[in-house]
């Protein structure tokens, strides 16, 4: 395994590239992960099963996407392929420091948010939220996008498992009608925006592990305060750049949702439950 992981390395950066030595890291919940070292310089290293290919493939071309379109850092993308029994996302290994810019993450996230735009909500392919299918075909009509794209879907998953909510289709036409007057620009975003996935160097703010698509820059701004607030300074150098619109305080809750529903398919237990409050929040929510 890997000296495939090593040609691939050395096919990327013209060099010849072998691994000296290797320790494993963090690499999340979903994968197990290494940092690889020569003498002159080291990578990160995902791992998964074969099957998983597809998701480390949709994680490069995000991350390409938000390095090209926006001034946010993100690690490099060496290379991504599969060996007998395993598929592999290889990084440039990126050490971060103590140092913060919350304020800059902000306004780069707001200059992402404003500059980088699209004529319908999507992406060019469907994608990944953790392991659950992200499905992005290209809509005109937000509304309809986030209640059937994301909300239903994630219900239809867990009805599959046996998790039943409540009725799919009246869920989702309650949230459609919630931002039926709704009417963001489609702006590239992050996708998974929580402070698990930032880093900073001396300078620099790198966002990794992205979801991808076009669609409301609220979601990203929803999901910072999901997990614990990000600090005072991100969100003075956003609104700084890009004010929030009005009702955004009521629109956070719903976008969470979708959030909290991947976390129910993903892990169960807690989640389920937090799911069954946080839809019994909206369905009370008049539109």
């Amino acid at each position: 395994m890997w000296r495939i992981i090593e040609q691939a390395i050395s096919e990327s950066i013209g060099n010849t590239f072998e691994i000296q030595d290797k320790k494993s890291v963090t690499g999340g919940d979903i994968n197990i992960a290494f940092q690889v070292f020569d003498n002159r310089q080291s990578f990160f290293v995902k791992l998964n099963d074969k099957d998983c290919l597809e998701n480390f493939e949709q994680e490069c071309y995000a991350l390409q996407q938000i390095e090209q379109l926006s001034p946010l850092s993100v690690p490099q993308p060496i290379a991504v392929g599969i060996t007998l029994d395993k598929s592999y996302l290889v990084l440039n290994f990126q050490h971060f420091s103590n140092h913060d810019h919350w304020q800059k993450l902000g306004a780069d996230l707001a200059t992402m948010h404003l500059s980088c735009t699209h004529g319908e909500y999507g992406w060019q392919n469907d994608n990944f939220i953790g392991t659950t299918l992200q499905p992005n075909p290209w809509q005109k009509n937000w509304a309809m996008f986030f209640a059937e794209q994301r909300i239903g879907w994630q219900l239809q998953l867990l009805a599959e498992k046996s998790i039943y909510l409540g009725d799919i289709d009246h869920i989702s036409e309650h949230i459609h009608q919630l931002l039926l007057h709704h009417h963001p620009r489609p702006s590239l975003l992050h996708g998974d925006l929580w402070q698990g996935n930032i880093g900073f160097t001396e300078t620099e703010c790198f966002v990794f592990d992205p979801a991808s698509y076009y669609g409301d820059r609220e979601c990203d701004i929803a999901m910072t305060e999901l997990f614990g607030q990000f600090p005072e300074q991100f969100y003075h150098g956003y609104k700084s750049q890009f004010p929030l619109a009005k009702g955004y305080e009521e629109r956070k809750h719903i976008y969470n949702f979708y959030h909290i529903l991947n976390h129910a398919n993903l892990f169960g237990g807690v989640y389920i439950d937090q799911s069954k409050a946080m839809l019994q929040r909206l369905l009370s929510t008049m539109a």
